[in-house]
């Protein structure tokens, strides 16, 4: 066996700012600095893509930290609804650029309307995902929108219609599409060194079960009913809405994310798409099976899932969710088989198969079959998919170049897609036909209610 180096990429749970020296500021009006003019490897404001971040949490710190490590890109503004994540994020702006520029909000809407901003980076929690990513886009902002996009597909499509309509540039951010070692097994597919391309194998980890179901008082310094936003109004129980990702359960409840069939199971299904293109598109039947366990707490989304997927165009796929996350012990099959297949898996992963071989990809490695296939040079290939080496990266040369991202808005929609109707057919336990490009299921209008955007607490509507 054979394997790519490890890939390097941001530590997304950890938030390291690495703070550039200083310069002295000298005292004569006389003198323009050189940062102003673009010299000494300095970039000038006028090249500088502005930046302010909605969502702060940890995900957001770990993005931010991406943005704050472009010489190119100033983070100019930060909000949250929590202040102690607000001034760790603002604290970290300033550090970064020896300033005391960085400006806070509670409230998205008042960063959006800023004049002086660019782009914003949406890391919200995955309910505000759309609503925040609209706002941004209608004041004429480009988005950087976090996974998944959206907990409805019809909010997916909504927010893709004002992309189009407004020309913003759109990064999605399943960012293994900046990894190489998926564009490798990706392009593998797409130009049929595989051969035909028949089955993809997807897995993923499984949601946590449980979540207490204790009422305890809102820490100190967050506005709850504004997290809570459009969502039905619940009290706040003990780690809902916990930074730490070991205690949290918001994940997991249905009213703020549909659990990590999503969550977590887009980034392996967006590599599916990515690798299959058109062989995902016209009609695909889809039935599964799926374990819930809502009496355990206030978790309610799937802790595991087997989902098997039949296209129009004669590809199959399998789309697992594996045990972890508290839910040890849970299985469905394959786990032992693929391990034998693939010699190496994570809890994560995508699997081509095709007439003449397979590839297996996850973070940091990607097996062969042949393992000849390795000394293959990609550059040599007639498809050739978006390069980039970092998904922040990637955004900003499109914020300034206008062309289309690593994960645009049509490929965020559809990898979403994919991963709703998963869950739509485990939830009414029952095979299900759905039309790829009208976006509905055919002939059962009981799922297709649950394609729509769900009721919103007022103020707050699509």
């Amino acid at each position: 066996m054979k394997e790519l180096g490890p890939v390097s990429h941001l530590d997304r749970r950890k938030f390291i700012v690495k703070s550039g020296a200083a310069l002295a500021a000298l005292a004569f009006p006389t003198i323009i600095p050189a940062a102003a003019l673009g010299k000494n490897g300095a970039v000038a404001p006028s090249n500088r893509v502005t930046v302010g971040v909605i969502g702060c949490g940890p995900q957001g710190l770990g993005d931010m930290s991406n943005f704050l490590n472009q010489k190119d890109c100033q983070v100019v503004a930060v909000c949250d609804v929590k202040n102690d994540q607000l001034e760790i994020a603002r604290a970290a702006a300033n550090a970064q650029y020896q300033n005391q520029d960085c400006r806070t909000y509670h409230d998205f809407r008042e960063l959006v309307v800023r004049q002086d901003i660019d782009a914003c980076l949406i890391a919200t929690p995955d309910h505000w995902h759309v609503l925040a990513a609209l706002a941004a886009v209608h004041a004429g902002k480009d988005v950087y929108v976090e996974k998944p996009l959206a907990i409805s597909l019809e909010e997916g499509k909504v927010l893709r219609t004002a992309v189009q309509r407004k020309k913003r540039v759109f990064q999605f951010g399943t960012q293994q599409r900046s990894g190489r070692e998926f564009r490798l097994a990706c392009e593998l597919a797409r130009n049929g060194v595989l051969g035909k391309l028949r089955h993809i194998n997807i897995w993923a980890p499984g949601s946590a079960p449980g979540g207490s179901r204790t009422v305890v008082r809102v820490p100190q310094g967050w506005d709850y009913d504004l997290w809570l936003g459009q969502a039905p109004f619940q009290p706040y129980t003990q780690d809902r809405c916990s930074a730490d990702g070991n205690k949290k359960t918001w994940w997991y409840i249905s009213d703020y994310a549909l659990g990590f069939i999503a969550g977590w199971g887009i980034h392996p299904m967006d590599i599916a798409l990515w690798g299959a293109g058109d062989l995902m598109d016209g009609t695909v039947t889809i039935e599964g099976r799926g374990n819930f366990r809502p009496a355990d707490g206030v978790c309610d989304t799937a802790t595991i899932w087997e989902v098997d997927y039949q296209f129009s165009s004669g590809l199959t796929a399998k789309f697992v969710g594996v045990p972890g996350n508290g839910n040890t012990g849970e299985t469905f099959l394959h786990g032992e088989e693929w391990k034998q297949r693939y010699r190496q898996i994570t809890s994560h992963g995508t699997a081509f198969e095709g007439t003449e071989g397979w590839a297996e990809v996850h973070r940091g490695g990607i097996n062969l079959q042949p393992e000849s296939l390795i000394d293959l040079n990609p550059d040599n290939l007639k498809v050739q998919l978006v390069r980039s080496s970092n998904q922040v990266r990637n955004f900003i040369d499109c914020v300034k170049s206008r062309a289309e991202t690593a994960s645009p808005i049509e490929a965020a929609v559809k990898g979403d897609a994919l991963c709703h109707i998963a869950d739509i057919a485990i939830r009414i336990g029952r095979k299900l036909t759905f039309d790829m490009k009208q976006e509905r299921f055919i002939g059962d209008e009981a799922a297709n209610q649950r394609l729509k955007a769900r009721p919103m607490r007022k103020p707050w509507k699509l």
